[in-house]
């Protein structure tokens, strides 16, 4: 299963920005989706999560301001980003829990990720 991120780019404080990932290869059912984010000389961080059935879950640095929703009937996720602020400045990641079908009929289970899509909020 391969991830493709996109949407990002350069915004001023206060502006939005939506990503999206796209998913894609032999898949039965993606289980849980999400993104995290690296910024410069930090660790990687969880940004936001999304259930099969869409229940979320949320870093507190960017709750009532970032919406992770994901198309199902596309294997497409996406967050919209609202009143973004220079911390916000990232590498953005996607991945997905995705069950696909092996060439061998049988069923794989393996953690996919996006490539990243940069996300630059000038102050």
């Amino acid at each position: 299963v391969q991830l493709q991120a996109s949407g990002g780019g350069s915004v001023q404080g206060g502006g939005s920005l939506r990503l999206s990932c796209a998913a894609s290869g032999r898949i039965v059912r993606i289980d849980n989706m999400g993104w995290y984010r690296r910024a410069p000389g930090k660790q990687r961080e969880l940004v936001a999560t999304i259930t099969s059935g869409c229940v979320t879950n949320y870093a507190d640095s960017v709750k009532g301001r970032f919406t992770i929703f994901r198309d199902n009937a596309k294997n497409m996720v996406y967050l919209q980003m609202n009143s973004l602020k220079p911390e916000d400045t990232a590498v953005y990641y996607c991945n997905a829990d995705p069950v696909s079908l092996a060439p061998d009929g049988n069923f794989v289970a393996e953690r996919a990720w996006g490539q990243g899509t940069l996300v630059t909020v000038s102050s």
